[in-house]
């Protein structure tokens, strides 16, 4: 998952990742140039899952 695939459908990705997990918030979900890991960080804290875990998740949806 690079920064390109995250960017383009990031939108469409953050809506469904929210219904998926409800404990989820926008400021979790923010998602900002340069920032990718630490957003990355904040989601995979709150969900207890680990980086490939998420990746996982996130490449499902």
């Amino acid at each position: 998952m690079n920064t390109t695939e995250l960017k383009g459908d990031w939108e469409v990705q953050k809506g469904k990742l929210k219904q998926k997990f409800a404990k989820l918030t926008d400021n979790d979900l923010l998602f900002l140039d340069g920032k990718k890991d630490e957003m990355l960080g904040r989601i995979e804290k709150k969900l207890g899952k680990t980086k490939a875990e998420l990746k996982r998740i996130i490449e499902s949806l």
